[in-house]
C-alpha cells in the first residue's frame, strides 16, 4: 500500500471516532501540518472528510452513503442459510426466514423439516401479520410508526379458532412479544401447526428479519418449542452477528 493511501485511510479512521483538529491529525500521521492539510483537502474534495464550521475535521457524508450501500449489499439470506439448515437438521422442524419489505413481511427462505407437512408459507409470499410468528416478531421490534403501518395492512381474517381477529389484541400480543423476546403462532393459520419466532437485527440494530421454527403440533406442541427458546435465541443472534450486529438479542447495544 502506498504511503499516501495509508495516510488517507488512517485519517478517515481517526476522524470517524470524533472530530479532530489539523494539529491532531498531523501529529497522528507524524507529518508537518502542511502535508496533513494537503491530504485533508483531497479527502474533502471527495467528501470523505468534511471541515466543521467551528474548526476541525469529521467523517464525510460520502462515507455515510458508501456505508449504507455496503450494508444494503449484505445478502441476509445467504448469511442466514447455514444457521437455518443447522436448526432444521438438529430439530427436524421447518425453519423460515422473514424479511421486512416496505410495510409487510415476506418469506425469503424456508428449510423444510423432516416429513411432508402442508404449509401455506412460500418463499416470496407475504407472511400474514396477524397469524405468522415471523411477521409478529418483526413487527414487535419496530418503532411505533412502522409497527402501526404494518398493522394497517393486516387483514385480521379468521382461519382457525385461535386466530387473532382484532387490532387491539394483536397490539397487546406484540407488546408481550417484545418484552419476552419471541413470538408464537398457536395454530392461528393452520390449526395443526405451531411455531416460535425470534428477531434478527442488522448492523444498525434494526429488526429487519426474523426466523421461525415451525412444527406439527402433534409432533412438537408449543410447550416443547418453548423449551428450546434459548437455543433458538442463540441461533437468531448468530444470524444477527453475521449481519454485523454487535448488541444483544433484544436489539440493545
Amino acid at each position: 500500500m502506498s504511503q499516501t493511501v495509508a495516510r488517507a485511510i488512517d485519517i478517515i479512521g481517526f476522524v470517524s471516532d470524533r472530530p479532530r483538529s489539523l494539529g491532531e491529525i498531523a501529529e497522528r500521521l507524524g507529518v508537518h501540518k502542511s502535508t496533513a492539510l494537503r491530504l485533508l483537502q483531497t479527502l474533502e474534495e471527495g467528501a470523505f472528510v468534511r471541515r466543521l464550521p467551528e474548526g476541525g475535521y469529521a467523517m464525510g457524508f460520502q462515507l455515510i452513503a458508501l456505508g449504507q450501500l455496503a450494508l444494503d449489499q449484505v445478502e441476509a439470506r445467504s448469511l442466514a442459510r447455514p444457521v437455518l439448515q443447522e436448526l432444521s437438521e438438529r430439530y427436524g422442524h421447518t425453519v423460515h426466514l422473514g424479511e421486512l419489505v416496505g410495510d409487510g413481511i415476506i418469506y425469503v427462505d424456508k428449510i423444510d423439516g423432516r416429513g411432508s407437512v402442508a404449509m401455506g408459507s412460500r418463499i416470496g409470499l407475504p407472511a400474514q401479520t396477524h397469524t405468522a410468528g415471523v411477521a409478529k416478531v418483526i413487527a414487535a421490534f419496530q418503532d411505533d410508526a412502522t409497527r402501526s403501518r404494518i398493522l394497517d395492512h393486516a387483514t385480521y381474517e379468521r382461519y382457525t379458532p385461535t386466530t387473532v381477529t382484532d387490532r387491539s389484541t394483536l397490539e397487546a400480543e406484540l407488546d408481550l412479544t417484545r418484552s419476552r423476546g419471541w413470538a408464537e403462532d398457536n395454530g392461528e393459520h393452520e390449526d395443526y401447526i405451531n411455531c416460535v419466532a425470534l428477531p434478527v437485527f442488522d448492523a444498525r440494530g434494526r429488526a429487519t428479519h426474523g426466523i421461525s421454527i415451525t412444527a406439527l403440533s402433534a409432533a412438537a406442541p408449543l410447550e416443547e418449542l418453548r423449551g428450546h427458546i434459548e437455543e433458538f435465541r442463540r441461533a437468531a443472534q448468530r444470524v444477527s452477528q453475521r449481519l454485523g450486529w454487535r448488541g444483544d438479542d433484544r436489539g440493545n447495544r
